[in-house]
């Protein structure tokens, strides 16, 4: 049992001063004890928390992100950036996957196995005209949204996960949590991905709903999982390192510079990079994979088919769109989340400075474990003198 003691400032006019005659015409403070159970830190008597009022949150808008729980507002943050994004580099992106599977698409002998940058983007303004730079770019909207949400999220959740007793995360540990985020990330929206590559490559006109029920009826329910293998395996190690990499820049900077936007987008830009040199391959084996009537069942039936086929480089058709799109695409959703982490810090202090302007003037806390005598004057200038004891 604890005894929690409640200071409120209130006038007595009948006390008199130790020699007596004179009265105090100060107020002085009365001491009321409240009991507790052990350790609870609620207000006695049921008393609520003070609220922030309108006008205090006019003064500090900041501190109107922190009236939002953590989760939502991270949720968001990645949704929102995530979006932004891909839209952003939506025909990039097209032009990639052009690039990645126009040897499956051609008939054997009709033309040459590989396409250019500058072919694959004057092929879509030719056939498809302007729109055709962002077709497939809903279902990837719609895919990206709760991808990037929860890739974001859940990194965040993993990495408390695999920190050790003291709140520390070791290089392995960062690495394990950003692998699993993707991988939880990818399989929670794999078909929309697959969805969005079918709707990017195929020739024709089909809104979305057309292709998916083409697919379920010519192909089934598997045909939307087709490459979720080399998917998980590809995503694991590309996020792993690429948020491993980006925590580890900051972290090694002065305290001065790691709040700076251009930090963010610097570090983002270097981890993504290096990401995606070592992990590509394995994105093009996937997307092959994921190609109508594709030969390959396997990983390892993928890489020396691809290999045999178009050699080497065939691994790496498309790298520069795709380094072009995920280069804006990392930075951007790394640099939104941090700041979004940041103001959502920056608000919580402003709310609980709002607070604790609220109720400076009315109450005062003590925590004694035994009983305590408390005597303060307050003068009318503002100031206090007093003792304070527990016993």
């Amino acid at each position: 049992m604890r005894r929690e003691g409640v200071l409120v400032w209130r006038p007595i006019p009948s006390l008199e001063t130790a020699g007596g005659g004179r009265k105090l015409t100060r107020p002085f403070a009365s001491v009321s004890s409240a009991e507790t159970n052990g350790g609870h830190s609620g207000k006695p008597n049921g008393e609520k928390e003070a609220l922030a009022s309108p006008e205090q949150l006019l003064r500090h808008p900041l501190a109107l992100l922190a009236l939002v729980p953590n989760g939502v507002a991270l949720f968001t943050a990645g949704a929102l950036a995530g979006a932004a994004a891909k839209s952003l580099t939506a025909p990039l992106d097209r032009i990639k996957l052009l690039m990645q599977t126009h040897s499956l698409r051609i008939v054997e002998g009709s033309g040459k196995k590989g396409i250019t940058f500058i072919e694959a983007f004057k092929l879509i303004g030719k056939e498809e005209g302007v729109k055709g730079y962002w077709k497939g770019n809903l279902p990837q909207i719609m895919r990206i949204i709760p991808y990037s949400a929860v890739q974001l999220f859940s990194y965040e959740v993993y990495k408390k996960v695999f920190s050790n007793k003291d709140g520390e995360l070791s290089v392995v540990g960062r690495l394990f949590a950003g692998a699993c985020a993707g991988m939880t990330s990818t399989f929670l929206t794999y078909p929309l991905d697959v969805l969005r590559l079918r709707l990017a490559v195929e020739t024709g006109s089909r809104t979305m709903s057309q292709v998916a029920l083409n697919m379920f009826r010519e192909e089934g329910v598997s045909s939307f999982y087709g490459g979720l293998g080399p998917s998980l395996i590809g995503i694991a190690p590309y996020i792993a390192l690429n948020f491993c990499i980006f925590d580890l820049m900051k972290k090694s900077l002065p305290e001065k510079y790691r709040k700076r936007p251009e930090t963010s987008l610097i570090t983002a830009m270097v981890s993504a990079s290096l990401a995606t040199l070592m992990c590509y391959p394995l994105d093009t084996v996937r997307r092959q994979m994921q190609m109508k009537g594709s030969p390959y069942n396997t990983v390892f039936d993928a890489f020396p088919g691809i290999l045999e086929r178009d050699g080497v480089l065939g691994l790496y058709r498309g790298f520069l769109p795709n380094a072009l799109k995920s280069l804006p695409n990392s930075s951007i959703r790394l640099t939104t989340f941090d700041t979004v982490k940041g103001l959502i810090r920056a608000g919580q202090k402003e709310l609980e400075e709002i607070k604790e302007e609220s109720n400076q003037k009315e109450i005062w806390w003590m925590n004694c474990s035994g009983t305590y005598n408390f005597m303060m004057a307050c003068s009318s200038s503002g100031s206090t003198q007093g003792l304070n004891y527990c016993q």
